[in-house]
């Protein structure tokens, strides 16, 4: 009998899955506290999961469906939905690339976040109109320091944090692939 590839394998879909239902529920409970949404500096909760593709493979997947749903259901601009997403799903690969270098996995998620979404930020959100007292460029990275802080934070600080605890605690992913 031929063996199916590991990405069809009950386990790969499985971490995916639960990791898309954590993401979009950190970033639900992000909103509702008012910690993410349409603010200049965002503390999307979900992004500390950006660290998961150290793990496991699945987690790329996982991050970006997570995202996807996650955008769609907190109402973000359709520009947002696409660009967010694309910048998340970004961070996971680079972050999976990476994994063999455990403190540089959270570095691809806020570097993909910090050069992609300022732009989505600056012009679905009126912020163009906040900030006019800067000229565009000065406009832009004023919002793009804004979305590193808080990517560094998310992903940098609580990032690391839970991955030291999930290294600590081996049995909560399985096996590291």
């Amino acid at each position: 009998m031929e063996k199916r590839p590991k990405h069809y394998s009950a386990k790969f879909l499985a971490q995916g899955a639960i990791i898309a239902a954590l993401y979009v529920a950190l970033t639900y409970i992000s909103a509702i506290v008012g910690l993410s949404g349409q603010n200049l500096i965002q503390f999307r909760l979900s992004e500390a999961l950006t660290i998961l593709p150290f793990f496991t493979s699945a987690a790329v997947p996982g991050l970006a469906i997570g995202c996807l749903i996650s955008n769609i259901i907190t109402s973000c601009a359709p520009w947002d939905v696409v660009f967010g997403t694309l910048a998340t799903l970004i961070g996971a690969v680079g972050s999976y690339l990476l994994r063999r270098h455990r403190y540089a996995v959270a570095i691809p998620p806020i570097l993909s976040n910090t050069l992609i979404v300022p732009f989505v930020v600056y012009y679905c959100y009126g912020l163009d109109e906040t900030l006019a007292a800067y000229p565009a460029g000065y406009a832009l990275l004023i919002t793009a320091a804004c979305v590193f802080i808080g990517e560094f934070v998310c992903c940098g600080v609580l990032g690391t944090l839970l991955q030291t605890a999930l290294i600590k605690n081996p049995r909560v992913l399985g096996s590291r692939e």
